[in-house]
């Protein structure tokens, strides 16, 4: 609860069921809310060193890692940009939920470490999270690919996140610390968690989604073949929906990526971001 006469928001109960059992009450926003930008990292070093340097520029942010004991440099590049840098055991549930454990930002953003924010996006996060009265969100999907295929991936998939209000990891997740911290977290699964935490926040509250401000890095899609990649992506979503067991699916997920690397080059992780910011201010 708010004390005294500071500023605040209050988060409250409620049994309306157009609004979940949570919902956010703005009494009177703060001007600038710290917002806890938590990214899971197992050997990303290729990538991390240019998401972490821009992260640090966003205004207002509290900059979290979480290694999952990699192998390669990834948690010495982190400890270059933010004191705070932990680790845990792998598996990208249990890494951000460590993270949320430390954070102390009023709201959570969990990123995967080849995304990148444009200028100003947390800030247009914490206006659009408090102007839908919202318990969380997301980004719009956009990739750092010019070609059309990936494009139209990107498009549907936010298409898809917004109908069902069920967005995926890869959209930036972000959540209030509070309701967060009251609906359990990610559940501890090997794959699959966000469209988990996803359903937990749609049965809470309001979900709002920003059109622009995040891109991700399209080297697994251009690893892989776009329309492979896209085709296990619905598949393995099918068989969840079919109960399949969390293990089983994680077994068949690596076993049809690993079987289908083609190996094609997107260019360095900077050069692709700026070639896809500068497609979406125009």
């Amino acid at each position: 609860m708010c004390e005294h006469d500071d500023p605040c928001f209050a988060l409250h109960e409620t049994d309306d069921s157009t609004d979940g059992p949570f919902m956010v009450v703005i009494r009177q926003a703060r001007l600038s809310m710290l917002v806890s930008i938590i990214v899971p990292t197992l050997n990303h070093a290729l990538h991390l060193a240019v998401t972490l340097q821009q992260l640090r520029e966003q205004p207002d942010v509290e900059l979290i890692v979480v290694d999952g004991g990699s192998t390669d440099a990834s948690a010495d590049i982190a400890r270059r940009f933010t004191p705070y840098v932990f680790v845990s055991h792998p598996g990208r549930a249990r890494q951000m939920n460590e993270g949320a454990r430390h954070a102390t930002g009023d709201i959570l953003l969990f990123l995967h470490p080849d995304t990148f924010l444009l200028s100003g996006a947390t800030l247009e996060l914490q206006r659009r999270i408090i102007a839908a009265s919202a318990v969380g969100g997301a980004f719009d999907l956009h990739m750092d690919s010019p070609r059309w295929l990936c494009r139209v991936v990107s498009r549907l998939s936010s298409v898809w996140a917004r109908l069902w209000r069920l967005p995926r990891g890869e959209q930036g997740i972000f959540v209030w610390r509070q309701v967060f911290e009251k609906i359990g977290g990610f559940p501890n699964i090997p794959i699959l968690e966000d469209g988990a935490l996803a359903r937990r926040l749609r049965r809470a509250g309001r979900l709002t989604f920003i059109p622009d401000g995040l891109i991700v890095s399209a080297h697994r899609w251009h690893e892989h073949g776009v329309l492979r990649t896209s085709l296990v992506d619905i598949w393995i979503r099918f068989l969840a929906f079919l109960r399949l067991p969390s293990s089983e699916l994680r077994r068949i997920y690596d076993a049809w990526m690993s079987a289908g690397k083609v190996g094609v080059s997107v260019g360095s992780p900077r050069q692709s971001a700026g070639a896809a910011a500068r497609n979406l201010s125009g």
